[in-house]
């Protein structure tokens, strides 16, 4: 792995704890979308994975929702 980032230049790697989903903008993510979904009644596993697609689709056309996803972590963005 380290020659892997060591031949990249443009790849920027930060070394975390075991555990710490405070510095994972992923939690903020899944957060996010669970609060969006949180009374929701789908009816069938199908329907389900259906509206989160849907969900974080929404998301991924909200670049300050996502840029603050980041910012909440406390790491430079790259």
């Amino acid at each position: 792995m380290r020659k892997y980032i060591a031949a990249r230049p443009w790849l920027r790697v930060f070394y975390l704890p075991a555990y710490a989903p405070e510095l994972n903008p992923t939690e903020n993510v899944w957060s996010n979308m669970k609060r969006s979904m949180a009374n929701l009644a789908s009816g069938t596993v199908t329907n389900l994975a259906r509206i989160a697609k849907n969900r974080l689709k929404a998301m991924q056309y909200r670049p300050d929702l996502i840029n603050g996803f980041l910012a909440a972590t406390g790491l430079a963005p790259p």
